[in-house]
C-alpha cells in the first residue's frame, strides 16, 4: 500500500497529538507531580484587594519610621515604629514560600519590645514573600516585604 503525502502528514499529527496527550494525562493522575494552588481561596482574596490597598496606603503614609525588615543572624527581624506603643499593636505576620505552600506559616504580633523576631530555625533557605498585617489604634496597615534568606 501506498501512503501519499496527505495521509503521512495527518498520521504524523495524529501521532505527535497522542504523544502529548499522554505526558499531559500522565502529569494530571500522578500525585508525586504537586499541582498546588498558589492561593486556595483565590477569589475571595480577590474581593478584599481594595482594603489591602486602604492599608498599604496608611502603612505608605508613616511619617518618621516605617516598619522594617531585615535579616539578622539569629533570622528575620521586624522593627515597627519607635513612636508607637508597641504594646497596642496587634495583627499578624505571614510568612509565604512561593517555591512550596507546605512551608507557608503565620504567626501573630505578640511583642514585648518594638523588634519581632522570627527564629532561624523557622525558615530555610531562599525566598520569602512577608505580609505584616496590624493594627495600631484601630488604624490598620499592610507591609509587604520580599526577604532573600541565607540558611
Amino acid at each position: 500500500m501506498k501512503i501519499n503525502w496527505g495521509t503521512g502528514i495527518v498520521i504524523a499529527f495524529a501521532l505527535f497529538l497522542s504523544f502529548i496527550l499522554f505526558f499531559v494525562f500522565r502529569i494530571v493522575t500522578d500525585h508525586k507531580f504537586d499541582n498546588e494552588l498558589v492561593l486556595n481561596e483565590y477569589y475571595k482574596k480577590e474581593l478584599l484587594a481594595q482594603q489591602d490597598l486602604d492599608k498599604e496606603q496608611n502603612a505608605y503614609d508613616l511619617k518618621n519610621d516605617k516598619v522594617v525588615v531585615k535579616v539578622v543572624t539569629e533570622g528575620i527581624s521586624i522593627d515597627f515604629p519607635a513612636d508607637f506603643d508597641y504594646k497596642s499593636i496587634q495583627g499578624k505576620v505571614s510568612l509565604y514560600r512561593p517555591s512550596n505552600q507546605k512551608l507557608d506559616f503565620e504567626i501573630p504580633i505578640s511583642l514585648s519590645s518594638p523588634h519581632l523576631l522570627i527564629p532561624k530555625s523557622n525558615l530555610v533557605g531562599g525566598r520569602w514573600d512577608i505580609n505584616i498585617d496590624w493594627t495600631y489604634k484601630e488604624k490598620k496597615y499592610l507591609n509587604k516585604e520580599e526577604v532573600y534568606f541565607k540558611q
